[in-house]
């Protein structure tokens, strides 16, 4: 795992302490960041949101209990480097409801 730029306060053995819920709700709360900074017209906020929700993402692909998940998490990584090259308010939204629909925990909780 790379040093961590905007999470250098967390450990990995910290993030791998947190339910897998908890960890993609915090991964879309960075992509709701970004969705506000792109309707703000804040582009450059967009991107710092983007780019943590990046670090927390492969946190979570690394985290062991995430291992049945992987193939979907990495998609998911590979759409966002997509969304981060063509910013999409609309794209943003659903690669996030994406995100929180794989678990059933995180859907709930927003529900």
């Amino acid at each position: 795992m790379y040093p961590l730029v905007y999470h250098k306060s967390l450990s990995t053995e910290k993030w791998f302490s947190f339910p897998r819920h908890q960890q993609l709700l915090m991964i879309a709360n960075e992509m709701n960041r970004a969705q506000n900074a792109l309707l703000k017209n804040e582009s450059d906020n967009a991107v710092h949101a983007w780019e943590r929700s990046f670090e927390l993402t492969d946190l979570t692909i690394n985290d062991p209990k995430n291992v049945r998940y992987i193939k979907e998490l990495l998609r998911f990584r590979e759409l966002a480097g997509e969304l981060f090259l063509n910013p999409s308010v609309q794209f943003n939204k659903q690669l996030m409801d994406g995100m929180i629909s794989l678990d059933p925990k995180a859907y709930n909780s927003l529900v």
